[in-house]
């Protein structure tokens, strides 16, 4: 018959991290950092479009290639809505490396005019 395992109390996950917090301040142990990028910056309406216009991408193109609705486009350029946080990085990714960004939307041959239209699957 199997053993069901035992999941410690969170008494013993307290007590667990207070051992580990007092091997650290004696430098009996080492803890791991990681550096938390910081949030998207804000992009206004107009920012928008100028990124858009300076591609040379209708708002249709423009769209497709950030996986969003003409729509969504249409609301940001008209400051009716505001980018997710999610969609500010990505802008943010398309302001910096827009070649990057378009080629792996499939762009045909780096032109800006149109999608391919084959799919993925």
């Amino acid at each position: 018959m199997k053993q069901a395992s035992k999941r410690p109390t969170f008494f013993d996950q307290l007590k667990d991290g207070l051992d580990e917090c007092l091997a650290f301040t004696r430098g009996e142990l080492a803890l791991r950092t990681a550096v938390v990028a910081s949030s998207a910056p804000p992009i206004s309406p107009q920012e928008i479009a100028r990124l858009r216009k300076a591609l040379d991408l209708s708002q249709a193109v423009f769209a497709r290639v950030l996986n969003v609705s003409v729509k969504t486009v249409r609301n940001w350029e008209q400051g009716e809505r505001k980018p997710t946080q999610a969609a500010l990085r990505l802008l943010q990714v398309m302001k910096a490396e827009p070649d990057v960004v378009c080629q792996i939307a499939g762009l045909v041959n780096g032109s800006r005019s149109r999608l391919k239209e084959t799919a993925v699957p």
